[in-house]
């Protein structure tokens, strides 16, 4: 039985279904309470060897029945780690990033971290904002996805001294710790299978910002039809910026020309999705009349009519591994400095041969 004082502070423990303490019980009112030391509570709480089994048992019995919970913020005080991580993304509506977040909950969940989401609007300002602030919240480390800032986060890294991974980097240049798809060889993939198909007026539809993964996208492209004795026309090269809408635009130049392209390669499969929807809108088939391949394999790649055929990103896989080498850097082990993972193509219903 509680003691009156300890009963007020911690709520005396009570039958089932009684209420339970105004306030949280303290180790204070736990030590108080089995009638020893403050740090004789904290190691028993910890099941640290340094404390008689009994006595442990005894405490851990009182904590028990006062409802005592421990705090993440003071274990944070005493490890200086406070288990947390944040995680950047360019939104939380885009379905790559999401696949990602799964991939990294996971992971975190399974080496007991906490997971703070944060959405840099891909705002290069918004997303150093950001970094910055879950550094001063004492995160253990950081995971930014298609990061619009990239390699300016190395003269951050002593100032914050929190280890940071990317996903998918989009700034040209190389960053000390990232998980990348294998850009160019996705696209050249997806580029030599039309070719494989008969097509030789193959259209590149992009991305109009110039990051990284579409350099190296394109770069795969001109690389397949240079491969195919296939000149690389200037005119076959548009940009959208990564969404439908854009997309429904940049593919309308492409249909206009006196010698429109039987077939596009679409710098990801949101593209596509625009692309697909103008080609019939313009009363054209797909992939009767324009074949179109996408870049993601995002979760409705399957279900467009017809199926797309893309390059698939292991979005989740892509997430893990972040994670996996985030607790490395956390923990001060030696881990893979940039993480390149191969991509694959999924051929369905969208392409076809050339007629």
């Amino acid at each position: 039985m509680l003691d009156k004082e300890a009963g007020k502070a911690a709520g005396a423990a009570q039958p089932a279904g009684q209420k339970r303490a105004l306030r949280q019980p303290s180790i204070k009112d736990i030590a108080r309470l089995a009638r020893v030391s403050h740090p004789t509570v904290s190691r028993a709480l910890q099941n640290s060897p340094l404390v008689n089994a009994q006595t442990a048992a005894k405490i851990r019995k009182i904590a028990d029945e006062a409802g005592y919970r421990a705090s993440a913020v003071a274990r944070g005080l005493v490890t200086r780690r406070t288990r947390t991580i944040g995680l950047v993304v360019t939104t939380v509506a885009d379905p790559f990033a999401s696949e990602v977040v799964c991939g990294v909950e996971e992971t975190a969940n399974d080496h007991g971290y906490s997971v703070f989401l944060a959405d840099s609007n891909a705002d290069p300002v918004r997303e150093k904002k950001v970094v910055q602030a879950f550094a001063e919240r004492r995160v253990d480390g950081i995971i930014v996805t298609s990061s619009r800032v990239g390699a300016l986060y190395l003269p951050l890294l002593a100032e914050m001294m929190v280890p940071i991974m990317l996903v998918n980097d989009q700034y040209p240049g190389a960053f000390v710790h990232s998980v990348m798809i294998s850009n160019f060889e996705g696209m050249r993939a997806a580029s030599e299978h039309l070719v494989g198909l008969g097509h030789r007026r193959i259209a590149y539809l992009g991305d109009k910002f110039g990051y990284a993964s579409d350099t190296e996208r394109v770069a795969g492209y001109r690389a397949a039809l240079d491969a195919a004795g296939i000149p690389a026309m200037p005119e076959l090269i548009v940009h959208g910026d990564g969404k439908p809408e854009a997309a429904m635009t940049a593919i309308e130049k492409l249909l206009t020309l006196a010698d429109p392209p039987t077939a596009v390669c679409c710098y990801n499969d949101m593209s596509a999705l625009g692309a697909m929807r103008q080609i019939r809108a313009r009363g054209l088939r797909v992939p009767e009349d324009i074949s179109v391949a996408g870049f993601d394999d995002l979760f409705f790649a399957s279900y467009t009519q017809p199926p797309l055929t893309t390059v698939r990103q292991p979005m989740r896989r892509m997430g893990q591994l972040a994670m996996e080498n985030l607790i490395k850097l956390m923990s001060g082990e030696e881990s893979v400095e940039q993480i390149k993972v191969d991509a694959e193509l999924i051929v369905r219903e969208s392409t076809t041969m050339r007629s």
